[in-house]
């Protein structure tokens, strides 16, 4: 086999690797390529994620549907769901749940200063009998309807 003139090695084009030489073109592009392949992966997930992170913003209950759309989305890749999720968050749903928790609240608050005035006030029952006393030591005061009334004698027959 014949070799090359030393004229003709000259004008070869930089790209161009002589023979256990490495080529630096392949490398570079391959580095390109995950690189570009990497930064598309993270913009996906970036824009994938984007109703979550708009949902922060709002109530619970619709963070965790529009999340639950989002791994739909993911998963199935039905563009769909994202739209959905997307839609969601646009939309504001009114809180409904923090007024009904403050009435309840206040009703409780309510419940609890009635029955503190309640036991300020003395019960004139349960004064009048000493406490030391059980039910069996005090004579009953109304008499059963197995006994007879008794008559009374005052002498006058």
């Amino acid at each position: 086999m014949e070799t090359q003139a030393p004229e003709q090695v000259g004008h070869l084009p930089f790209y161009i690797t002589g023979p256990g030489q490495t080529d630096v073109l392949m490398v570079g592009i391959i580095i390109l390529a995950l690189v570009g392949v990497v930064l598309i992966g993270v913009f996906y997930l970036y824009l994938h994620a984007l109703p979550e992170r708009m949902a922060h913003s709002s109530n619970a209950f619709q963070l965790q549907l529009v999340g639950v759309l989002a791994l739909l989305s993911l998963f199935t890749h039905n563009n769909i769901f994202w739209i959905a999720a997307l839609l969601i968050v646009a939309v504001r749903i009114p809180d409904f749940l923090t007024p009904v928790n403050s009435i309840a609240h206040s009703l409780h608050r309510i419940a609890q200063s009635n029955d503190l005035r309640e036991a300020d006030v003395p019960q004139s029952e349960e004064k009048d009998q000493p406490e030391d006393l059980t039910t069996e030591d005090v004579a009953p005061t109304v008499e059963t309807p197995d006994e007879p009334p008794k008559k009374e004698e005052d002498g006058h027959a």
